[in-house]
C-alpha cells in the first residue's frame, strides 16, 4: 500500500505521521504523479515547527520532488503518461509516493538527469538562480560568502559561484565540513560556529569585504554578516536554521556602510510561472555540466522524521532525499 507522511500540528519530527495514501484522479489541468525522490529542505522544518505557519493541518509537507507521470487531466496538453518531471514549489505535499500536480509545476526531465539528482537540486537550484541572477549578479569580479557551505544550498551556491567565475569564501562548522566545502570549490574556509567571521572575511579581503553574502543561518549571525560586506555590497537574508532575526535597525546598512539588505523568497520566485520554467530549464542544464548538489543521505519515505532530525541537528552534508 502506498503511504504518505502528514504533520499532524506543529513541534517535533514527532510531529509527524504515516497514513495510507489513495490514488486520486487527477483534475482540469492537474497531473498525478509518482514520486521516485523526495528532497528535504529546511523550509519543510519551518513548516513543521509553525515558524512558518501552514493553513490548516493535518498537512503533507515536502515542496520538491521528481518521478513519472501515471495519470493525466482533463485540458493537460503538453505532459503525457509516462513522462518524467520534477517540480518545486508550492502547492505543499511531495511526503508521499503519489500525489496532484499542477500542469504548470512539473517541468520534463532531460534523459541524463536522474530522478534523485532533480529531486536533490530544484528548489536549491532555483534558490541560487534566483540569488545569483535577480538579488545580485554574480560573475568574475565577484566576491561571495556563503554560510552553510557544506548544506545542500550551501554546497551548490559555491559550486554554481564558482562556475560563474567568483572567488568563495565559505563558512562551515565543522573541520569535517571544511573538507566538503573545499571539494565543492570554496577559495577559503571559515571554520567554527564561533569563529569571528567580521575579521577573518576582513583578513581573506585585506579589509575591502565581499560583494555579496548569502545568509540563511539567521539569528544573530545576520548582524554579523553585514559586517562582512564592502560599502555598497548586497547581503541576502534566506534562512533561519539558527531561529528568527532578531529585529535590525536600518542604521546598520548606512549610511556609512550602504549596504542592500535582501530578502528574497525562493517560493515567491517560482511562482511566477515564467520565471520558474526558464529558471528550471537553466539550472537543468548546468545540472548536465556538473554543477549539482552532493546527495548526502537517503531515508525511506516512512524515516522522514529521522531526515528532519539530522537535518536539524547540523548532522548531515549535502542534499536529503525521501524515497517512497
Amino acid at each position: 500500500m502506498d503511504i504518505m507522511v502528514r504533520m499532524t500540528g506543529a513541534g517535533g519530527p514527532d510531529r509527524l505521521e504515516l497514513a495510507a495514501n489513495p490514488s486520486e484522479e487527477p483534475g482540469s489541468g492537474e497531473i498525478r504523479l509518482r514520486h521516485e525522490a523526495i528532497g528535504v529542505n529546511f523550509l519543510d522544518i519551518y513548516h513543521r515547527t509553525g515558524r512558518y505557519p501552514l493553513p490548516s493541518l493535518p498537512a503533507v509537507l515536502g515542496v520538491e520532488g521528481a518521478g513519472v507521470i501515471e495519470a493525466v487531466g482533463s485540458g493537460v496538453t503538453r505532459l503525457t503518461v509516462g513522462d518524467r518531471v520534477a517540480y518545486a514549489g508550492t502547492p505543499i505535499g511531495a511526503y508521499a509516493a503519489t500525489r496532484l500536480l499542477p500542469e504548470t509545476r512539473a517541468v520534463l526531465l532531460p534523459a541524463g538527469i536522474p530522478a534523485r539528482l532533480a529531486a536533490a537540486s530544484m528548489l536549491k537550484g532555483l534558490t541560487a538562480h534566483m540569488l545569483m541572477t535577480r538579488t545580485y549578479p554574480v560573475g568574475p569580479q565577484s566576491t561571495v560568502l556563503v554560510h552553510a557551505a557544506a548544506g545542500g544550498l550551501g554546497g551548490l551556491l559555491t559550486r554554481w559561484a564558482k562556475h560563474l567565475g567568483a572567488v568563495v569564501i565559505g563558512a562551515v562548522g565543522s573541520v569535517e565540513k571544511a573538507d566538503f566545502a573545499r571539494a565543492a570549490g570554496a577559495d577559503h574556509v571559515i571554520v567554527g560556529r564561533n569563529a569571528d567571521i567580521v575579521a577573518e572575511v576582513g583578513r581573506i579581503t585585506a579589509g575591502r569585504g565581499v560583494d555579496f553574502a548569502i545568509d540563511g543561518i539567521g539569528g544573530t549571525t545576520l548582524a554579523k554578516t553585514l559586517g562582512c560586506v564592502r560599502k555598497f555590497g548586497t547581503v541576502a537574508s534566506i534562512g533561519q536554521a539558527a531561529g528568527p532575526v532578531p529585529p535590525l535597525a536600518v542604521e546598520l546598512l548606512g549610511p556609512p556602510r550602504s549596504l542592500s539588505l535582501a530578502r528574497p523568497s525562493v517560493m515567491t520566485y517560482a511562482a511566477e510561472t515564467e520565471t520558474y520554467q526558464r529558471a528550471a530549464v537553466e539550472v537543468f542544464e548546468l545540472l548536465q555540466a556538473g554543477i549539482a548538489p552532493t546527495i548526502g543521505g537517503e531515508y525511506a519515505l516512512a524515516d522522514a522524521a529521522q531526515a528532519h532530525t539530522d537535518l536539524e541537528a547540523g548532522r548531515s552534508t549535502g542534499s536529503l532525499l525521501l524515497l517512497p
